[in-house]
């Protein structure tokens, strides 16, 4: 595995064990109003914990699909209009769907 999935591996592991870690009884943490008591806030970091693996997935995958467009450009520059139209519309395809993560996320 590379390093980035590592990275990523282990930091999801340790956010879901500091839950288990820290928890509290729920009736205490319903009176003491923290973080773990508190909805908004669980439901604010469900949000930009889902907003930013859709917007890392969508650049992610932007940026290789151009790499790749690019590539091709380079290697052959007769067929750039063949490749530039795709390459544009599968773009907007992926940003539409980061779009569509932001407000579906935003609605719940």
């Amino acid at each position: 595995m590379s390093k980035k999935m590592m990275a990523l591996i282990s930091t999801l592991a340790f956010l879901a064990l500091t839950g288990a870690a820290f928890a509290q009884d729920a009736a205490h943490a319903a009176s003491a109003g923290g973080w773990l008591g508190s909805d908004t806030s669980t439901k604010y970091f469900a949000y930009f914990l889902a907003l930013g693996l859709a917007v890392y997935g969508g650049t992610t995958g932007q940026s290789k699909a151009a790499a790749v467009a690019l590539e091709g450009i380079a290697r052959n520059p007769a067929a750039a209009d063949k490749i530039q139209t795709p390459m544009i519309i599968a773009l907007a395809l992926m940003e539409s769907l980061v779009i569509f993560a932001l407000i579906s996320s935003k609605l719940v």
